[in-house]
C-alpha cells in the first residue's frame, strides 16, 4: 500500500483549550507506523478553532483508525474527523 497523507480535523472540547498544548499532546500519541506531517489552526465559529493536522500513515493495520483512536483519547479532544486522504507531497 505504501504511505498516505491523512488530513484530520481535531475539535477541542471548548474555546478555553490551549491549542498549542493540545497539539503537542496529540503529536506525542501518534502510533508507531505513522508520523506527524504539518498542522494549522483553523477558525470554526464563535471563537472556536480546530487543529487541522496532516499525518503520514504507513502500512499499519487499520490505516488511519489507530491514529484517530489515539487522538480521540487525548484529554481536551472532542472529536477527530478524517477530511482527506492522499499521497504525501
Amino acid at each position: 500500500m505504501g504511505e498516505v497523507a491523512a488530513t484530520m480535523k481535531i475539535m477541542p472540547t471548548g474555546v478555553d483549550v490551549d491549542l498549542e498544548e493540545l497539539k503537542d499532546k496529540i503529536i506525542e500519541v501518534i502510533p508507531e507506523g505513522a508520523e506527524y506531517g504539518t498542522h494549522e489552526i483553523e477558525p470554526v465559529a464563535f471563537g472556536l478553532k480546530a487543529i487541522v493536522m496532516v499525518v503520514i500513515v504507513g502500512d499499519i493495520e487499520g490505516g488511519t483508525e489507530k491514529v484517530e483512536e489515539a487522538f480521540a483519547a487525548v484529554e481536551g479532544v472532542e472529536s477527530v474527523t478524517v477530511t482527506d486522504v492522499g499521497r504525501p507531497v
